[in-house]
């Protein structure tokens, strides 16, 4: 999808030199000030607050987000905004907080969330700048404008100029309405957006941490970084979590970590996405792009319609041993996977290298109903380009009877974007096809398959010694139960309460069991 991906890092980051030093400043000047300063905890009333207060007891409020942004917040502080109001304006947040003595913005009394409402042009609602060890909960934020707006945020994480910014933990927050741009190559729109960048000093976060949101009716993304991104000149992130987030009402990207190293994104559900994005759009759900040892788990992605690509989950190109397993992909217009490199963005990319698949359950995925810029292309696995070294084992992929007559049946399709995938391997995988299918690997090669299961009808099948036409135990426990699988293959999952809504995820020991079962 991707190239598209350095146009919008460019737009955000044209401006910033991508020469560093190689060592990170730590952060905050005089650490030891913060430390001698007694810890203050701030009060912000819309309704009875006033800026003449002193702000440090619930009975003497400030009133504004203005007499909020002129605070530096130091270790162990707090800033909590009064539950049931709404401040119209932008949150600016900087705080310098210390392991064992973070800041802490979030709410105070009993109601609802205090919300947060950006103006007309404002770029984004809340910002936290150059900070670290620093929580924000419980607020709730809308940035919408009379029009789109490119660029346009709900939350902005930045660091620039800074260092190394440690610890930001993001938790339960409320997003919705932000309605940038739909185009990606115009910089698109988010309801969460993470920066780092720097002219005179490298910037990264170390520890960032993303749960329990709920994100609703943004464009054209739900969260997204810019970082460094050409390897001549890598500077990841570390230790990012995304963790038990509800991603509803988002036409394009769910989770698209960029220039990261070790994240970990898990028990994340998007879903009901709209079909709003112009015919030009390629999106998918939860993928990473320039990042190395990135861990996609027990996620679940459904309803993706973007008019290209459109998969659950996808291991784009710049990176290297990306994880997907353990994950529930459903009716989504494209497949359940994406495995792709563009042959000719080497001048700063190592392709993608290492990516393995495993145990992941899709059901009726690549229901595309209109065409897009290659017909009704989605097959259920899409390898694209030279991808390297990539292992797809233990899936199970339940095709559903398609809604319209030239729908695409692809099982796997291998094929190029300037260049083939090599050295590509299908293990003990269940492809199960209600209608014809076929696998189509074109020039791709050293292609293994070995012990898959192909049930139903195919066109073509790849050269498999080991290979299964037929599963009683498949039939009986998933078929004969319901023939579009939901009801059998939904044994294999937990429920799980996020945001307040039910969900479902893989259960990692049931659905090794479920293999280990097969005739």
């Amino acid at each position: 999808m991707k190239k598209s991906n350095l146009i919008i890092i460019t737009l955000f980051i044209a401006s910033c030199s991508q020469a560093h030093d190689d060592k990170l400043s730590p952060g905050p000047a005089n650490p030891e000030q913060a430390t001698a300063q007694q810890a203050v905890t701030y009060y912000i009333d819309a309704q009875t607050g006033n800026d003449n207060n002193n702000g440090t007891s619930d009975k003497t409020p400030w009133q504004s987000l203005a007499r909020a942004n002129q605070l530096t917040l130091k270790a162990g502080d707090r800033l909590l905004f009064k539950r049931g109001s709404t401040f119209h304006g932008v949150l600016e947040i900087c705080g310098h907080g210390q392991s064992g003595k973070p800041i802490e913005v979030g709410a105070y009394g009993k109601g609802e969330r205090p919300k947060i409402v950006g103006y007309d042009e404002s770029d984004y609602a809340v910002r936290i700048l150059n900070s670290e060890y620093l929580t924000l909960r419980d607020l709730e934020i809308v940035n919408t404008g009379k029009e789109r707006k490119a660029r346009r945020t709900g939350l902005m994480v930045a660091c620039s100029d800074y260092g190394l910014s440690r610890c930001i933990t993001i938790d339960g927050l409320f997003i919705h309405d932000v309605n940038g741009s739909l185009v990606k190559e115009e910089g698109g729109g988010s309801a969460l957006f993470i920066v780092n960048r720097g002219k005179t000093i490298a910037s990264r976060f170390d520890s960032l941490t993303i749960s329990n949101c709920h994100i609703k009716d943004c464009a054209r993304n739900a969260m997204i970084w810019s970082g460094y991104y050409n390897r001549h000149d890598w500077l990841p992130n570390t230790h990012v979590v995304v963790r038990g987030n509800l991603i509803e009402g988002v036409p394009g990207d769910g989770i698209v970590p960029i220039g990261c190293d070790g994240t970990l994104i898990e028990y994340n559900v998007m879903r009901n996405c709209p079909d709003m994005l112009p015919m030009t759009e390629a999106a998918a759900g939860i993928w990473p792009w320039s990042c190395d040892n990135t861990i996609i788990q027990f996620n679940e992605v459904s309803d993706h319609k973007a008019p290209w690509d459109a998969q659950g989950y996808d291991c784009d190109y710049n990176c290297r041993n990306t994880l997907i397993q353990y994950n529930y992909s459903h009716d989504n217009y494209g497949g359940m996977v994406l495995i792709c490199d563009s042959g000719n963005e080497r001048n700063y990319s190592i392709g993608n290298q290492g990516s393995r698949v495993r145990y992941n359950i899709s059901i009726g995925d690549g229901m595309r109903s209109k065409e897009t810029r290659q017909g009704m292309f989605s097959p259920n696995i899409h390898i694209a380009g030279r991808v390297e070294d990539t292992q797809v084992d233990h899936n199970i992929i339940h095709s559903n009877p398609k809604t319209v007559g030239n729908a695409d049946r692809t099982m796997v399709c291998s094929d190029s974007w300037d260049g083939y995938a090599d050295n590509t391997s299908f293990t003990a995988n269940i492809f199960y096809t209600a209608e014809t299918s076929r696998f189509e690997m074109t020039s791709s090669t050293n292609n293994l398959f070995s012990g898959n299961w192909y049930l139903g009808n195919y066109s073509s099948l790849p050269g498999d010694k080991a290979g299964r036409t037929v599963s009683h135990y498949y039939q009986q426990q998933v078929i004969d139960k319901d023939a579009k699988g939901y009801a059998g293959l939904l044994q294999l999952m937990d429920r799980k309460n996020i945001c307040g809504q039910d969900c479902h995820f893989v259960n990692k020991e049931k659905i090794e069991r479920f293999f280990s079962l097969m005739d």
